[in-house]
């Protein structure tokens, strides 16, 4: 087996290496924010609304750029779509170290306007966010693209789950380093040092990619190998110049299989991705380099189910199914995975580890089904399709993550609202009125010189200095509302976030039996 593969040569696992990176690049700029959540959310006094709203900027740019990244890619090729997505992307990365300056200059063009209700922070992250979205969206379509053009159809969920674990290097690392370099040189070098190694890629992918009829470094047993499976239809269709409209591709069941399992489960790895570490603040008290370990164990745990989810389907596939087939029931299985997730906030209790490692069970099973997913675009789809579908595909997901994101911010601050507003109640009742109605004239403002209404604040967040002032008033009924406010306000969030898990548990058995039902068995499409 040794021999065969010597002589066929290696050289399209080398491009494999490749998107690898990229895709590790790719996740290490998107979760920078999510990392620095608490620390921007001190520094701006953003709610969790803010912070989905910003995330949600982000989400729905991603979306809306797949729909047209795909046909860019397809359009300037894998080569040229790749770097120019890189490069946006890098640079979208950086400037959210610049973030307030930019938020400045927008916020004064949309005074012209008459728009000054949104504070510069947010202006300034939002655009940043978008930028970096539009340059993200190119990484999937040419990284698949890429995989169609470099890997036969047998090979190819295996390679994309290789690269696909990029996302899971990118989500290991980041948390090993951001939360350290915001510590020792400020949170804007944190988005400059990541955002620049994309640029280190960049020379890389130039020096060592070209499609396999151009590269000379590319052997003719493997050219042959990479094309053994390719049929005669396909052929044709690639000769052919003409576009397939987006409304052509609608058309078939195959394009609303994918755009469904994207929809319903893309939000799942988005909430996990940008909401854990608030998470890990708001039940475990746990901000900065406290999450660095945890959220590296978790997010080292997605490898397994990327590499290994990828491999799954090739057992069915050598009992003679056919690859969707194949694909479809090795989806079963890892769809119920995630419903190890329910178990995390009842057993949370315990120690912060219980959560961690079963929500890292199901971030590795989104990983796992992710390398499929994609897949079932190239086992059906005719190459020159392949970019245009996945855009679609990722628009949806996209748009899926936006919804998530934005449900997520308001049920948190509306629990965590709730929790707040009990506090005072149940204060009142325990005979801390006085206490309460002195506090309240307290002339409390933050850094920024803004008012703070302490009926609608977490007192045990809020800054040393106005925790200072609340504990003249009386130290002993401080510390009181103290532990009475922290426990109501951590059994509210814990409420709102046994929900989120819920359906981030079960969204994938759904999606499976939307897809099978739209797509029961292997077709291919013809164009």
């Amino acid at each position: 087996m040794t021999a065969i593969a010597e002589k066929i040569g290696k050289y399209r696992w080398t491009v494999c290496a490749l998107l690898f990176f990229a895709t590790t690049v790719n996740y290490l700029d998107r979760q920078v924010l999510s990392l620095l959540k608490t620390t921007l959310e001190n520094e701006f006094n953003w709610s969790n609304s803010d912070y989905a709203n910003i995330a949600s900027v982000f989400q729905f740019v991603y979306a809306i750029s797949m729909l047209f990244a795909g046909r860019i890619v397809d359009k300037l090729g894998t080569k040229k779509g790749y770097a120019w997505a890189i490069v946006i992307w890098s640079l979208g990365a950086i400037i959210h170290a610049y973030a307030v300056p930019l938020g400045t200059g927008v916020a004064a063009v949309l005074g012209w306007v008459g728009i000054t209700a949104v504070p510069v922070s947010i202006i300034g992250f939002m655009l940043s966010r978008a930028i970096l979205g539009f340059g993200e969206a190119g990484n999937f379509p040419a990284a698949i693209k890429a995989t169609a053009e470099y890997f036969p159809k047998k090979e190819r969920s295996f390679a994309t789950g290789i690269f696909n674990s990029g996302a899971n290097i990118g989500a290991v690392l980041a948390p090993l380093s951001v939360p350290w370099i915001a510590k020792h040189w400020g949170w804007e070098a944190a988005f400059i040092i990541i955002g620049a190694i994309g640029f280190i890629w960049l020379v890389f992918w130039l020096m060592y990619y070209d499609i396999p009829t151009k590269q000379k470094r590319l052997s003719a047993e493997e050219l042959a190998y990479i094309n053994s499976d390719k049929v005669i239809d396909e052929t044709e269709n690639e000769k052919s110049a003409a576009r397939t409209p987006w409304v052509v591709l609608l058309g078939f069941n195959q394009t609303w299989a994918f755009v469904v399992g994207k929809f319903l489960t893309d939000g799942v790895w988005w909430f996990y991705l940008f909401w854990l570490p608030g998470y890990l603040k708001d039940q475990y008290a746990m901000e900065g380099t406290e999450v660095m370990l945890p959220l590296a164990v978790l997010y080292s745990m997605t490898m397994v189910g990327s590499v290994g989810g990828g491999w799954f389907p090739t057992y069915f596939i050598n009992k003679g199914l056919k690859p969707y087939d194949a694909r479809m029931k090795a989806m079963l299985v890892i769809a119920s995975i995630p419903l190890v997730v329910l178990a995390s906030q009842p057993l949370g209790g315990y120690s912060f580890w219980v959560p961690v490692l079963l929500i890292g069970i199901g971030t590795s099973a989104h990983q796992a089904w992710s390398a499929n997913i994609f897949t079932t675009v190239s086992d059906m789809f005719p190459k020159k399709a392949i970019a245009s579908v996945i855009g679609i595909g990722g628009m949806a997901g996209g748009i899926g993550g936006v919804i998530v994101s934005k449900v997520g911010g308001w049920m948190f601050d509306s629990y965590k609202l709730a929790g707040i507003r009990q506090s005072w109640e149940q204060a009142t009742a325990n005979g801390l009125g006085g206490y309460l109605d002195k506090i309240k004239l307290l002339p409390l403002v933050d850094k920024h010189g803004d008012t703070i209404d302490i009926t609608h604040k977490e007192v045990f967040n809020l800054s040393k200095d106005l925790q200072a002032q609340l504990q003249q008033v009386n130290p002993e009924q401080f510390a009181q509302f103290l532990a009475l406010q922290k426990q109501l306000v951590l059994a509210s969030m814990s409420t709102s976030y046994t929900i989120m898990f819920t359906f981030c548990a079960v969204a994938y058995l759904i999606a499976w039996t939307i897809m099978k039902a739209l797509v029961p068995r292997e077709k291919q499409v013809r164009l």
